[in-house]
């Protein structure tokens, strides 16, 4: 009798040291960590700076409150387009930002986020995840010690608010237009004016005249900043946006001392904020544009002729910077072929779905 109450109690004490073992191990898994980030996005823009509180919320979650990530809006503790510089200089640990504000440290940063006539967001995806987009832009993105992940794509934009309508590219000429990266470049070519502007600029510069023309994302954010009240001429498609990825920018060092399963989760929830951003787009553009021109905006294509004068114009610029820039001549074919590998496939198969179901609707309606 007293053998086995022994015994008992010895094995319940092995369990008992073995806990007391790994419970450090455990510890060390899951430190406590806090981080920074800085969005280059209002509060008030719900789609671009509440996917950073998704991902935030879901860093949180998945570590059991161990790891917090306290997001900042554009200009709280940087300014909105200087993320880049606080993530490369390590001020913060990361940053929710568009590679393309940084066009002027390196053109070739838009290939992380869109050129124009370039991915739409689903074949951008498929080059990062699946062609060679992730590989290219992380060694694109190292001698600036920042890791980069996709982290939202809001899907083809609009081509922006117009004060007067634009039928010609005569039109375009000395035309002061809020734009950013290489649709700046390209734009300027057809006698654009272009103007870099954070987001929470722009209304101000649009109401006062020092602006003829804005660009920004879509029916939703462009409602809620109210572009419509101030130019009436909303034009589409934004060629130069098919595909814009918004990105995660991680300090380089600060991500090499994040534990591995820290890691694995900060790659998750990325993803699924990345995804997040997108539908929330496609749920909710359909019925700002509706509202939209039932306020009064007047909805209107860019003529054939300006598309092909731009499409023009892009090559050139493309021709241009590929000539004395072997880095970027490399990240441009890759990008470029892979747009001109699937889009065969995109328009036999999406394009003509598309095309059948339009047509079919409005012959019901009428």
């Amino acid at each position: 009798m007293q053998r086995r109450s022994f015994l008992k109690k010895a094995g319940l004490g092995a369990v008992a040291g073995s806990a007391a073992v790994a419970a450090p191990v455990f510890a060390q898994e899951m430190p406590a960590l806090n981080w920074r980030l800085a969005s280059s996005f209002s509060r008030s823009l719900d789609t671009l700076y509440g996917t950073g509180e998704i991902f935030c919320k879901y860093v949180n979650e998945a570590t059991g409150g161990k790891f917090n990530i306290r997001q900042f809006p554009g200009g709280e503790i940087v300014p909105a387009l200087q993320v880049f510089d606080a993530v490369s200089n390590n001020t913060i640990e990361c940053g929710h930002t568009v590679s393309y504000y940084y066009y002027g440290k390196d053109p070739a940063l838009c290939f992380d986020s869109a050129v124009p006539f370039g991915l739409n967001a689903r074949q951008m995806n498929a080059w990062m995840f699946d062609g060679d987009g992730m590989k290219l832009t992380r060694e694109m993105f190292k001698p600036h010690k920042i890791v980069n992940l996709p982290m939202g794509n809001t899907g083809v934009q609009m081509g922006g608010w117009y004060r007067k309508e634009i039928k010609t590219v005569e039109d375009l000429k000395g035309l002061k237009m809020r734009t950013a990266g290489f649709a700046g470049e390209v734009l300027s070519r057809m006698g654009v004016i272009p103007q870099q502007i954070a987001g929470g600029d722009i209304y101000p510069s649009l109401e006062k005249g020092t602006l003829d023309a804005v660009e920004f994302v879509g029916p939703y954010d462009d409602e809620k900043l109210g572009f419509n009240k101030v130019a009436k001429y909303y034009y589409y498609p934004g060629w130069w946006e098919g595909g814009p990825q918004v990105s995660l920018y991680l300090n380089e060092g600060a991500w090499g001392s994040l534990p591995k399963n820290y890691q694995a989760i900060v790659e998750a929830a990325s993803r699924v904020a990345h995804v997040a951003m997108t539908s929330r787009y496609d749920a909710l553009n359909a019925a700002a544009l509706r509202r939209l021109i039932a306020g009064g905006a007047e909805l209107r294509a860019f003529p054939r002729a300006v598309m092909d004068a731009s499409f023009a114009a892009a090559e050139t610029v493309y021709g241009e910077f590929s000539a004395k820039d072997p880095k970027f001549k490399a990240l441009y074919d890759n990008y470029m072929g892979f747009r001109d590998e699937l889009l065969p496939w995109f328009r036999l198969a999406e394009g003509s779905y598309d095309q059948y179901l339009g047509v079919a609707l409005a012959a019901r309606r009428k």
